[in-house]
């Protein structure tokens, strides 16, 4: 089973990089973009016999207590079918 953590800037913090992408972008003549937020993903894949719903939970927690700061970052776990 193969899954996908993205994890980015929570809305209140300031996005320094993406800020310079927004204004690079506009330099190059893209002006109707008006923000651009940036992150990571991180691909994984789960053994055959680890439960979707166990790998849900194992990944969840991966998320929060590994791959993520969540005083400052949100994140979000998706499971390929």
């Amino acid at each position: 089973m193969k899954a996908r953590v993205t994890v980015s800037f929570k809305k209140s913090i300031l996005d320094p990089q993406g800020q310079t992408i927004r204004s690079a972008l506009a330099g190059r003549g893209y002006e109707g973009i008006l923000d651009v937020r940036q992150g990571k993903v991180f691909e994984i894949e789960m053994g055959k016999d680890v439960s979707r719903e166990q790998a849900k939970q194992n990944l969840e927690e991966i998320a929060r207590d590994i791959l993520a700061n969540p005083v400052i970052e949100d994140y979000r776990v998706e499971l390929a079918d």
